[in-house]
């Protein structure tokens, strides 16, 4: 979370890990971070992506393990799913993730292969929009992305498969895009350092690369609504910023780089009220950056002070 604010990430949201009890760690004082929406787990149906059997009969420990905080991920059938998203309200997410496809860093499901039908998707959505959550989806392959988009989920993130008829269909649904362009990059990154990983999903983020880069080049030409978002820990926390440089080199200028990274990023999580963007009434959350401030190449090297609520919390001085 430390290293997350110093390079001038002052909110986040949280897509699966953290508990309510680190949201409020940070907002009692206790832990220094940034704002933090949470999510507390990611929804999968039974041999999803976020199922963690494998092929012994036994189940791979990860962040989706199931605590008095943070409700088992497994669900199956719309009655299922009504009081699974009752379970994640009642332990304080404010926000509902849900993998509409597989994965890559899942080894036993495919990114092409959709995931939960379309009645357990509207159910998931109903129950959430009554508790007033919006809902993201771990989204890649074609059909389950537009599975989402059908069901109203307001975001999809990777969107690593998207042909024409999606991003039309995202761009008359009003869908958001969270491109998450350096989580494949940060699990070959991995591999290099000596991770182990298996060669399956090895296999799968390097198959993805150019796929990923072209979909969300194509949907950042048609006009859909981007926000910047990273998928980190994949890649370690604190390297969030290269992802501004990897949308600039699929064709956004610096000023939309920064807006997606900002004010539409406030947007999507809808806190634009008191985020996004340097306004009387406010809050003062505010980066300065040394040298040209739409070169978005290398902001990190260039950080000279994060203010987060009007106090400096990282670099500079007051």
């Amino acid at each position: 979370m430390g290293r997350t604010l110093d390079v001038g990430v002052t909110s986040v949201r949280e897509a699966g890990g953290s508990d309510a009890g680190v949201r409020e760690a940070r907002d009692r004082g206790l832990v220094r971070g940034p704002r933090m929406q949470v999510s507390l787990t990611m929804l999968s149906q039974t041999g999803g992506h976020g199922d963690s059997w494998e092929i012994c009969g036994g189940f791979m420990p990860g962040m989706s393990d199931p605590h008095p905080g943070r409700p088992h991920n497994i669900v199956d059938g719309p009655e299922e799913m009504r009081r699974k998203v009752r379970e994640l309200v009642r332990a304080d997410a404010d926000v509902i993730k849900v993998a509409t496809t597989g994965g890559v860093m899942s080894s036993r499901s495919r990114p092409q292969h959709a995931q939960f039908r379309p009645d357990e998707l509207e159910m998931l959505v109903a129950e959430a929009t009554a508790a007033q959550r919006f809902v993201m989806a771990h989204a890649q392959g074609t059909p389950g992305i537009q599975n989402a988009i059908r069901a109203g989920i307001r975001s999809i993130e990777h969107g690593i498969y998207l042909d024409d008829e999606t991003i039309q269909m995202m761009l008359d649904a009003g869908t958001w895009l969270v491109p998450t362009l350096i989580a494949p990059m940060g699990v070959l990154e991995a591999v290099d350092r000596g991770v182990e990983l298996p060669a399956q999903v090895i296999a799968k983020a390097t198959e993805v690369i150019d796929t990923h880069r072209d979909s969300v080049s194509r949907a950042m030409a048609a006009g859909v609504k981007v926000a910047m978002g990273t998928d980190s820990g994949v890649t370690p926390h604190g390297e969030n910023l290269r992802e501004l440089a990897e949308m600039a080199a699929l064709g956004m200028s610096g000023a939309q780089v920064l807006h997606a990274s900002t004010a539409s990023a406030a947007d999507l999580l809808g806190v634009d009220e008191d985020l996004g963007t340097v306004q009387p009434g406010k809050l003062a959350d505010l980066v300065i950056w040394d040298g040209p401030d739409l070169d978005v190449s290398d902001l990190r090297t260039r950080l000279h002070a994060v203010i987060q609520d009007g106090a400096v919390v990282a670099g500079g001085s007051a």
